[in-house]
Parts: structure tokens; sequence; C-alpha cells
């Protein structure tokens, strides 16, 4: 089975480094260097069209990742990755309450067109002055049945166990 995933979330909250860090192929990433003063200080890159990656569960079970642009002016490639899609997996940076919040439109953006399972990662949590993952749930307003996961993007264990979860 062959599924479509997309990996959306703001801007900044790991999208990139989650793909690179789990897919089994050099990803295809669409970065180009930040310009904008307010997003510089937070990275140099920025995604631009779509990352792409791979993973292999089992046998049976292929993952295609697709990564999102985190800005609002992208929504048009959010639109065109829709198509297909089986599941959607949303970062957010849980040490950056404006993450948080502009999950929330994110996941409304999503979720108003197409009816998926998704989960939530609240990446960063080795970082000091987390969000606890209960306030990050509260705040998202998600329902009870939907995971919330502790995540590091660099961490390819973390990673792993992510999508194994989300697979259940």
């Amino acid at each position: 089975m062959k599924v479509k995933i997309i990996v959306t979330g703001p801007f900044g909250a790991g999208k990139t480094q989650f793909i690179r860090t789990i897919s089994e192929i050099d990803p295809v990433l669409t970065e180009q260097k930040t310009k904008n003063k307010e997003e510089s200080q937070k990275k140099d890159f920025k995604t631009v069209g779509m990352d792409f990656g791979k993973v292999t569960i089992d046998n049976d079970t292929v993952l295609y990742l697709f990564g999102t642009p985190g800005q609002d002016r992208f929504s048009l490639t959010w639109e065109s990755l829709i198509k297909g899609v089986l599941g959607i997996v949303l970062l957010v940076d849980s040490t950056d309450i404006n993450s948080i919040v502009k999950a929330r439109s994110i996941l409304d953006f999503f979720y108003s067109r197409v009816k998926i399972p998704y989960i939530v990662a609240a990446n960063k949590q080795d970082l000091l002055k987390t969000w606890p993952i209960e306030a990050i749930k509260s705040y998202l307003d998600l329902d009870e049945n939907v995971k919330i996961l502790p995540r590091v993007a660099k961490d390819k264990e973390s990673v792993k166990r992510y999508y194994l979860n989300f697979l259940r």
C-alpha cells in the first residue's frame, strides 16, 4: 500500500527537518534563502514549494511524505497537495506560542477540505520552555481521539515511533 502523507505546520515548526530525518531517500527540498527580516531571525532557509521524502514501513506499506511551506501565502501549494492524501502530520514548535496559534488555522484549512486522520507533533520538546502537551492539545481544541505526541524532528527514533503510531 502506498500512502500519501502531508507534513504541515507553521513556519519554523520543523517540517523540513522532520522529512530529512526520516526519509530513506535523499529528500527533494524546495528551499530558498529567507529574506523577510522577521523570518530570517528564526531560520536561514524556507520551503517555497514542497519537500518530498519516502519511508518504507514494511513490505506492504510505503509512506510518501509531502512537506508544505508554513506561510499562508503558499496556500495554493497546500491546496494542490490535498488530492489523494490519506493522513496529515501537523507539526508545531512547542516553544513558540505563535506557532501553536498558527497551527490551528492550518489545521482548519486542511480539515475543511478533507476529513482524514491527522496527528499533531509537538516538536522541539528537547528545548527549554516548551509548552506542555496537554496545554497544546487544549489550545488547539483537539478531539479526544486525536494523538498529540512530543517529538524532536532531529531524532530519527522519535520520528519513526511517530509514524508507527500514526498507522495504528
